[in-house]
């Protein structure tokens, strides 16, 4: 097992690494609309797929409180190369239909590898466990990202090798964290099924409050960074211009892992609680004057997809470490995984319905819908009875 020193480096480099098979099929989708004559709602659904299998994952591992009945570091692997055969499958001569199975088994083990990470390092770092969290759910957004600029090389490109190069991570990331990290010292283990597990972990006020914050959340990260390649398609139509289109959704979303990392330290002197609150704050801002960002200049454009792109994910770790702090002991791996089940199942709700709106409706205006979320997150922190941390 590695020194203390190194093992949350470990930790994040492992989940960049296994994290990337998250949107691996957004970033060859333009390549997979041709060869299958896709519609361009059908982003929504390969988004969805990947939703909707990482929910009945994340389903699973909590009612049957894997992440707390096993050794965590082996329940990561397992699902890291699962999850890289069922991303790789898709490089096989197959239908739409097929492909959107595989995501959704990809996303099914995907449950095994966000949520126990995040168990692993809070298991490692109990004292900490606030700049811990930052460095990992940077390493998500890095990883979510990474299909992005994979997709924009400048090489014989191939949409297969996007499929190859994040199962072949994914691979790796699974083995580091067998072969380096071992169970944490703070581990509460329980040995047999408590399917009273889920009921249990809401009964604390504070947690709950937390955890309806990051449902408010996840209602808009989701469905922004998957529309990111379509909001700046739709600013090249409007305008009849030149964009960059892998290589900036890259930015846009990867740099959100520098603003996780920020907030990690932030909190330690503003509070995690007051810093979430102002980020949802600024997202949900974002939402609300979506409909101008089409009439920016594009330096500005550009400028406030960015700033959107941190402030979106900078509560991330913050809710995630509020969530872990207030949850019972021998059950925060349910309650993690439980919560994070829960967030991404809201996920499902706000693509589809932003995929209908942007199909319906002035796309101009359909990003006013994300705002929803973020409000009602703000409305659950700032209720008197939750206590300040």
């Amino acid at each position: 097992m590695a020194t203390p020193k190194i093992i949350l480096p470990i930790i994040v480099a492992a989940q960049f690494m296994c994290t990337s098979l998250w949107f691996a099929g957004n970033a060859i989708m333009p390549d997979l609309a041709v060869k299958l004559n896709l519609m361009s709602s059908d982003v929504g659904l390969m988004t969805s797929s990947v939703q909707f299998g990482f929910i009945v994952g994340t389903l699973i591992y909590a009612i049957l409180t894997i992440a707390d009945r096993y050794k965590a570091p082996s329940v990561f692997l397992i699902s890291a190369l699962l999850g890289a055969v069922f991303n790789g499958l898709i490089i096989l001569d197959i239908s739409f239909i097929q492909i959107l199975t595989l995501r959704f088994w990809t996303g099914f083990f995907l449950a095994g590898i966000y949520p126990v990470g995040m168990k692993i390092a809070a298991d490692h770092f109990e004292h900490g466990l606030g700049k811990a969290l930052s460095f990992l759910v940077g390493a998500l957004v890095l990883g979510t990202a990474l299909p992005h600029l994979i997709a924009a090389m400048d090489f014989n490109y191939d949409w297969r090798v996007v499929l190859l190069m994040t199962s072949s991570l994914a691979v790796i990331g699974g083995i580091l964290i067998k072969i380096f990290v071992g169970e944490g010292s703070y581990r509460s283990k329980i040995q047999a099924p408590k399917f009273s597990g889920i009921g249990e972990v809401f009964r604390n006020s504070a947690f709950r409050s937390a955890a309806f914050g990051y449902f408010g959340h996840m209602w808009e990260l989701y469905a922004f960074w998957a529309f990111v390649p379509i909001i700046l398609d739709q600013y090249r139509a409007y305008h009849l211009i030149a964009v960059d289109v892998p290589i900036l959704s890259f930015l846009i979303i990867g740099l959100g892992g520098l603003a996780c990392v920020a907030g990690g330290y932030l909190s330690g002197r503003l509070g995690t609680k007051r810093l979430a609150t102002l980020a949802l704050s600024l997202s949900a801002i974002c939402c609300l004057v979506s409909p101008i960002m089409f009439q920016l200049p594009i330096s500005l454009f550009y400028a406030f997809l960015v700033f959107w792109g941190l402030v979106v994910i900078a509560d991330s770790p913050l809710f995630s470490t509020l969530v872990a702090q207030n949850a019972n002991p021998a059950l925060k791996g349910t309650a993690l995984t439980i919560v994070t089940c829960i967030g991404f199942a809201i996920t499902i709700v706000s693509i589809q319905l932003l995929s209908y709106l942007i199909e319906k409706s002035s796309f101009e205006f359909a990003y006013l819908i994300l705002a929803i979320g973020p409000l009602m997150g703000v409305i659950y922190l700032l209720r008197p009875t939750y206590a300040s941390s």
